[in-house]
């Protein structure tokens, strides 16, 4: 698998946008890719500074195409497609987590770096019988903010944010699920709120 990732990150940095893509699919779909798009964003930003729109907007894109061909193999294969590939334990908290949050059982993971999981969120997105447009919206964000936000770490410390993300890893890994945290809490007050007016 090595030698296909290395390989598979050359192909994308001699094509640019449309390698981002190709990776960020592959890695939201199929194949676990760690690390690879991410680098791949920061790597051509500090390149082309100019283009760092482009390259994360690739990666985004990229990224919500695979997540919504698993998320078709979650809805056509059912429950029962996923639990073949997952513990019970890991879907049974992943069903409740969308029972209890909705799409922002999908936001949360889709902003956090590898190792964390999401491919789970995505398999039990189709299950759950999200809206596949919520389900995209949901993506969007998660990695938008993920691929924007390290486009902006490149622009402003270059290649040296790659040592920063690994150096500080757990603490941005902490500092977005705070911020997670206090927009979950606050959205779940506004849903008390306009429920309770209902």
């Amino acid at each position: 698998m090595s030698r296909f990732a290395d390989w598979l990150q050359a192909t994308a940095l001699s094509l640019g946008a449309p390698g981002l893509f190709v990776v960020a699919f592959l890695d939201s779909s199929f194949l676990s890719l760690p690390e690879i798009n991410d680098l791949l964003v920061i790597w051509m930003v500090t390149r082309h500074r100019e283009l760092m729109l482009l390259y994360a907007s690739a990666a985004t894109l990229g990224s919500i195409t695979g997540c919504l061909t698993l998320y078709y193999l979650g809805r056509k294969g059912g429950e029962a497609f996923v639990r073949k590939r997952f513990s019970s334990t890991t879907v049974n908290r992943g069903i409740a987590a969308f029972q209890r949050y909705g799409v922002l059982a999908v936001i949360i993971p889709s902003l956090l770096p590898p190792p964390a999981p999401f491919k789970i969120f995505v398999l039990l997105s189709g299950v759950a019988g999200i809206s596949p447009w919520r389900f995209s919206a949901a993506v969007a964000i998660g990695r938008g903010v993920r691929y924007f936000g390290e486009g902006w770490l490149a622009l402003r410390y270059g290649e040296g944010a790659i040592t920063f993300l690994h150096e500080h890893a757990r603490t941005v890994s902490l500092v977005v699920l705070s911020g997670c945290a206090i927009g979950v809490v606050a959205y779940l007050a506004w849903r008390r709120m306009r429920t309770g007016r209902g």
